[in-house]
């Protein structure tokens, strides 16, 4: 299972899948990163964490513990 967390900087994913429960998915669904969705993964900090990406035009960055719980769709 390749999450965001796995994600590269430069890379173009598509979310598969959000895990976790309550009120983490709750913010990350509210910050638009829904199944389906397309994320750019913009700019990632030297330690990893945050992860900085832009989705749906909008620029947001998300804690790798975060990022951990968004699966991605596997390159064909």
């Amino acid at each position: 299972m390749r999450t965001l967390r796995d994600a590269s900087t430069g890379d173009t994913v598509t979310v598969a899948r959000l895990h976790g429960e309550g009120a983490v998915k709750r913010r990350i669904m509210d910050m638009g990163i829904t199944r389906g969705a397309e994320v750019y993964v913009r700019k990632v900090a030297p330690l990893g964490d945050p992860v900085e990406v832009r989705v749906r035009g909008t620029e947001v960055s998300i804690r790798k513990t975060d990022a951990q719980l968004i699966e991605l769709e596997e390159e064909a």
